[in-house]
């Protein structure tokens, strides 16, 4: 297989990732979500809060996405993917809340490699909400 071609697969296997995250946060799918990450990954919430490790992914997101409130339909859009290596790539995101008041935009940045198995995982992430100034 081509180099391009496998770039195309895998451009479609991150592009899936992002639209399971979208997926299990609006079904509150706390096992769903935990799935996507390696287990040693990096998150920052979108209030700065940093997390290292799974269990510590684990422990924030069961205590906060089932209890989440959304005014509206969230949307995760990919809007960039660059590979650092063939089993890296940085992928910006662009996150959208719809609400009744015109909700929030977010822009995370998900740093995602590819295991063994061929499979890409969250890794290192950054959510950053998008204030208008």
């Amino acid at each position: 297989m081509s180099t391009e071609m496998n770039e195309t697969a895998d451009i479609k296997a991150i592009h899936e990732v992002v639209a399971t995250v979208e997926r299990t946060q609006r079904a509150r799918d706390v096992d769903g979500f935990l799935e996507l990450f390696h287990p040693e990954a990096l998150w920052t919430t979108g209030h700065g809060r940093v997390l290292i490790g799974l269990d510590a992914i684990a422990e924030f997101t069961r205590a906060v996405l089932p209890g989440a409130v959304f005014e509206g339909p969230v949307t995760y859009e990919p809007v960039h993917v660059q590979f650092l290596r063939p089993d890296v790539a940085a992928v910006k995101v662009r996150q959208v809340y719809r609400a009744p008041d015109g909700g929030s935009e977010g822009a995370p940045l998900y740093v995602m490699t590819k295991d063994e198995d061929g499979r890409w995982l969250l890794h290192a992430s950054q959510n950053t909400e998008v204030k208008d100034h």
